[in-house]
């Protein structure tokens, strides 16, 4: 089920709740584990027969939701039972190369960055086949009078287009505040514990340069253990914002389908 507690089922398309599964949100972490070693190889950090076979395992679909949920009611820490079911099927010369220089939230906050790319790439695609409808309603409908109102009451004479037409501009707006937002918020960190990178050393900053790239998110500047959490604030904005402007496009059609107004029908 999602992870969201308040959801009941009912609301949410199927493939936004897919992204936010549990066993989603594993498989993402572990896509995160994989890039990191792979990384640290790249760089000489860990061995490269290491990489190889945390890669093998973390993209092997041999790491279940129910082992890792088994391992985590004993250690009572959702990363380290990952990580301890990787370590279960790595060699014994593998194994101090898991998770190697990380913290739990590097893979926590860098997981979420990634659902949260996949989503708005989603929204994304959603908002987009919007505003071509939008224009095309606009155009279609440029030259057919409507009443302008003010205060709910009639005014001067507006094209019906009109009101389509701003209705696509603020959704292009919101395209906007997602696309400037990402390097805000789609962010990955590897920086461990405090956020120095100090067993990573100099190679710290190279490493999480990488992993990003790979994972097709912005690294972060400067944390600590944690990414900060405004970005979730921004996020939430963005995405009432757009929820605030569909619903302005619902109001206005309900209101001017009502028996005493009539002038528009589905």
């Amino acid at each position: 089920m999602p992870i969201l507690p308040i959801d009941s089922g009912r609301y949410g398309s199927k493939e936004i709740k897919n992204i936010f599964e549990e066993s989603k949100k594993l498989e993402y972490e572990l896509k995160f584990e994989a890039a990191v070693a792979k990384a640290q190889a790249d760089l000489n950090l860990i061995p490269h027969e290491a990489a190889i076979e945390i890669t093998k395992i973390t993209m092997s679909n041999m790491i279940s939701l129910s082992r890792v949920k088994d391992l985590e009611k004993i250690s009572d820490h959702d990363t380290a039972a990952m990580v301890e079911a990787i370590s279960e099927l790595c060699s014994n010369n593998t194994k101090p190369w898991i998770h190697y220089g990380l913290t739990s939230n590097d893979v926590v906050d860098t997981s979420t960055s990634m659902q949260m790319r996949e989503a708005f790439t989603i929204i994304e695609s959603k908002i987009h086949e919007l505003i071509k409808e939008l224009l095309k309603k606009a155009k279609e409908n440029q030259n057919l009078p409507a009443v302008g109102r003010t205060h709910g009451q009639h005014a001067s004479i507006i094209s019906f287009g009109l009101k389509f037409a701003i209705w696509s501009n603020e959704m292009m707006d919101h395209l906007t505040r997602i696309e400037e937002g990402k390097k805000r918020f789609l962010l990955c960190k590897t920086l461990g514990v405090v956020g120095t990178g100090s067993i990573m050393r100099e190679k710290a900053l190279e490493v999480q340069k990488m992993v990003s790239e790979k994972l097709n998110l912005f690294p972060i500047e400067a944390a600590t253990q944690v990414i900060p959490r405004e970005r979730y604030a921004e996020m939430v904005f963005i995405i009432a914002l757009i929820g605030s402007t569909l619903d302005k496009i619902a109001i206005e059609i309900r209101n001017l389908q009502r028996t005493e107004i009539g002038e528009v029908q589905e």
